[in-house]
């Protein structure tokens, strides 16, 4: 599979030259023909767009943000989601045109997949939960098989400390929430270091632990299009879209993105992914002890996020809460909750 280069950004908002004109001359260099209609799909990080084309099929072209990832690492993206399809797991992933899956236009690097209609799933549905770990197992299983070589890891530093530090350098809190959601960030991330247990004793298992495998990274409801059961004709079921995010990282961060509500709530719709995921491979129960690291280092990579990506005016426009005192000194409330979570005793199923 050939990837071509990925070209410099064209501008300082290199979206701003990503027209819908821009979008069909792409597709149709690949030989997709729209018939004009296009409408942007739910995405911050890329932009994406489900095109109709001339024939009535519809695809879902991906242009990907310039900068963030390089030829290779997106490389690793295709290649995991064909090695999933090989597998027969349900994960959509780009069609290959002109014998290559990443394409090069006026600057964007793109892609092309089918289209896939679905909603998201019902996860207050034991059944549902059980299906989606299932085909969370066998995700799993083929990205076990092999690592990523040039993808990032999921681990304390790049998520966490790495975001504390850039956050701080680059004065992105105002002073007067500064001191306190610093604080806390410093006090949750020597927590995870440090293994907190609700005994205030050093746990025997930590994130540097757990065996690292390639993952979706970003297993959350919105990623998973659900389709009705049909089990007379064996259709129906989860799509996983969305593998921008894939990296290296332990097995339980794919699950506990789908977990909601109270302690209670959250132990059964465990048990029920875990009913489904140990059908088809095992699952190391030390993992749980990572879900709030897992929950708290997302918190603080999130807001690191917004702030990099504050330049691109559609973050403006979708988050005009971040970056108010108000925003922070919430941020510092969620914290010191999570500091309190880290302290108690893991879920269990």
């Amino acid at each position: 599979m050939t990837m071509p280069p990925i070209a410099d950004a064209p501008s300082a908002h290199p979206y701003e030259q990503l027209t819908p004109d821009v979008v069909l001359d792409a597709l149709a260099a690949v030989g997709l023909y729209g018939d004009g209609r296009l409408t942007a799909l739910s995405s911050y990080e890329n932009r994406v767009y489900q095109v109709f084309l001339e024939d009535g099929e519809r695809v879902v072209a991906k242009f990907y943000r310039p900068g963030r990832w390089s030829t290779a690492q997106i490389g690793e993206e295709h290649a995991f989601s064909a090695q999933l399809e090989a597998a027969e797991v349900p994960a959509v992933g780009p069609l290959t045109l002109q014998g290559a899956t990443l394409h090069q236009h006026a600057g964007f690097a793109f892609s092309v997949s089918p289209w896939r209609g679905g909603r998201r799933p019902e996860l207050d549905d034991f059944e549902v939960l059980e299906w989606i770990g299932r085909f969370l197992a066998r995700i799993h299983t083929v990205g076990a098989a092999q690592p990523f070589v040039t993808r990032p890891q999921l681990n304390l530093q790049s998520f966490g400390q790495d975001s504390l530090d850039w956050l701080l350098a680059q004065q992105m809190i105002p002073l007067e929430a500064e001191t306190a959601w610093r604080s806390a960030c410093e006090q949750a991330l020597a927590l995870i270091a440090g293994r907190a247990s609700s005994r205030n004793e050093m746990l025997p298992f930590g994130l540097e632990d757990a065996k690292q495998i390639r993952l979706h990274g970003d297993c959350h409801p919105g990623n998973i299009l659900w389709t009705p059961l049909d089990e007379a004709h064996g259709t129906g079921g989860p799509h996983f879209v969305d593998l921008d995010d894939a990296r290296m990282g332990p097995a339980v961060q794919d699950l506990w993105m789908l977990l909601s509500g109270d302690r209670r709530q959250r132990t059964q719709q465990l048990g029920a992914l875990l009913d489904g995921y140990e059908q088809f491979r095992a699952f190391d129960r030390r993992e749980l002890v990572l879900i709030e690291p897992l929950r708290t280092l997302r918190l603080i990579h999130y807001s690191a996020w917004l702030a990099r990506r504050w330049e691109d005016p559609i973050f403006a426009i979708n988050f005009p809460w971040f970056g108010s005192p108000d925003y922070w000194r919430g941020q510092t409330d969620m914290l010191v909750e999570q500091i309190e979570a880290m302290q108690e005793a893991p879920l269990s199923a």
